[in-house]
């Protein structure tokens, strides 16, 4: 019988992991301009938000990982803009949620995909309704797409290598 014992996550690890992760997105619009690089387009959100999920194993954390990481980013560097904010933290905490529902239920990879593919259409949603249509214009849905695989297939393999 395999039996899994999680050790309780103390609240000072919690702190510092999330602390880094605000302190590393609050860093990428400084990075962005000083490489003349558009990092925003690496979708460094989702990225925190997966890291503080394998790092961090609370629901609670997610989701306040998912509300902060826009909104922290936005008040001290002004990225994202109020309407893309919203977005973000719509996308983000639905991610959140879609995940939770599925990842008992089917593989995680699955589960991260879908929740991914959810978080995207409210985003692009909300951004079309909020900001303007002409923002969905210069998307590239196959980079998205690609990019989504990619750090599900990550997640996956890292979330499988934890046990």
């Amino acid at each position: 019988m395999n039996v899994r014992v999680y050790k309780t996550e103390s609240p000072a690890r919690i702190i510092i992991i999330d602390t880094v992760l605000l302190g590393v997105i609050c860093a990428v619009p400084a990075l962005t301009h000083w490489l003349a690089m558009p990092l925003y387009k690496m979708n460094p959100m989702l990225m925190a938000l997966l890291a503080g999920m394998l790092l961090v194993r609370t629901k609670g954390n997610a989701y306040l990982l998912a509300v902060l990481l826009p909104v922290v980013s936005m008040l001290l560097t002004g990225m994202p803009a109020g309407g893309r904010c919203v977005c973000m933290v719509a996308e983000l905490t639905l991610l959140t949620a879609v995940y939770g529902l599925l990842r008992e239920r089917v593989p995680v990879f699955v589960a991260m995909v879908s929740a991914m593919v959810v978080g995207k259409l409210v985003f692009y949603g909300l951004l079309a309704l909020l900001v303007s249509p002409e923002v969905l214009v210069g998307t590239q849905v196959w980079f998205q797409a690609v990019l989504g695989l990619t750090l599900a297939g990550v997640y996956a393999g890292m979330e499988k290598a934890r046990g």
